[in-house]
């Protein structure tokens, strides 16, 4: 396959890039150059896509049989990608995101559930659900029945710039008394950026089109199996304490954001790991076992070291809050 991946070089891109090589696919991406260098094996098309005259004078005449884009900017950028692309790409796969359901998402959510108001020509990419949205349907605009939307959960896995799975493993690498946010058995629905590369790809080769929730059945991991993989992976020097939902939120401790990952089992967002999933799965989504993804994970962050924190979401407990918390419970 020929394949056009914008973007490329973090998180679902480079995870989709890496597994289209290894299958044997041409591989072509186009971004800025900056991130980091091209996987041996890449054509590289520079550009800064936000600016329509240099996106079009990098695509060239070319033409591709696939093209995957994972913008999560104004809808604006995927807009103006996809009216180029318009008959020279036979398949268009769009990594989107749960966040664009309306809130609160119920349990047990499938893909006929209401969703935020968006505009697919919006230059506005600081509303992360509508943005989503908005790209959505500048997709589905330009692509119609050849166009793929993943709307994914919780992607974790190598590369990872969000920050999620990595602050735990840091903190997990400290060692002593940890605050671990429970219960134990709390089921989580994630997914492996790379079976999510891995599911992109298989779509594109049979033309799949249509809207699916792309993520793991729910309890296929617990905040019990990450959180002991953790401790497994980086030496075993933790000491997981488990906390009720009731004690973090009489902390103030916000779930998600200060404890990320973790969600409690009711509320708004319990819902989040509580997702339909069995269109995707009827499609051939497959999920590696959790310990697998921390695992690979701790061995990109010892190789790469860790992403740097995105001021505009902050993630992660501090220490001297957890210490008042744990404290409290001797």
């Amino acid at each position: 396959m020929r394949l056009l991946v914008l973007g490329g070089t973090r998180h679902v891109g480079r995870a989709v890039v890496e597994t289209a090589l290894a299958r044997g696919d041409q591989v072509t991406t186009l971004n800025r150059g900056l991130s980091r260098p091209p996987s041996a094996g890449v054509t590289l098309l520079r550009a800064d896509r936000t600016d329509p005259a240099q996106l079009r004078q990098a695509l060239g005449d070319d033409t591709w049989d696939a093209a995957v884009d994972t913008w999560d900017g104004a809808p604006c950028v995927v807009q103006s990608s996809c009216r180029v692309l318009a008959g020279r790409t036979a398949h268009f796969g769009y990594v989107s995101s749960r966040s664009v359901y309306r809130w609160p998402i119920p349990s047990g959510l499938d893909e006929t559930a209401a969703v935020v108001d968006a505009d697919p020509s919006s230059i506005d990419g600081t509303d992360y659900p509508a943005a989503k949205r908005g790209a959505e349907l500048a997709v589905l605009d330009s692509f119609g029945d050849a166009a793929l939307l993943a709307r994914a959960g919780l992607i974790l896995g190598p590369y990872e710039m969000s920050g999620r799975l990595p602050w735990w493993l840091r903190r997990l690498s400290d060692g002593g008394r940890v605050l671990a946010p429970g219960p134990q058995q709390r089921p989580l629905q994630l997914i492996d950026a790379r079976d999510l590369a891995a599911w992109l790809l298989a779509g594109a080769d049979r033309g799949l089109g249509g809207t699916f929730n792309a993520v793991s059945r729910p309890g296929h991991a617990t905040m019990g199996s990450l959180l002991a993989a953790g401790v497994d992976v980086t030496g075993g020097h933790a000491d997981l304490v488990w906390v009720d939902p009731e004690v973090i939120a009489a902390a103030n401790i916000a779930a998600w954001t200060e404890l990320p990952i973790w969600l409690p089992p009711d509320g708004d967002g319990a819902g989040m790991h509580d997702g339909d999933v069995s269109r995707a799965y009827a499609q051939g989504l497959w999920c590696r076992p959790v310990h697998a993804t921390v695992a690979d994970t701790w061995a990109w962050l010892q190789d790469e070291g860790f992403p740097s924190p995105r001021p505009d979401r902050p993630i992660g407990l501090d220490r001297a809050r957890e210490d008042e918390v744990l404290a409290d419970l001797s």
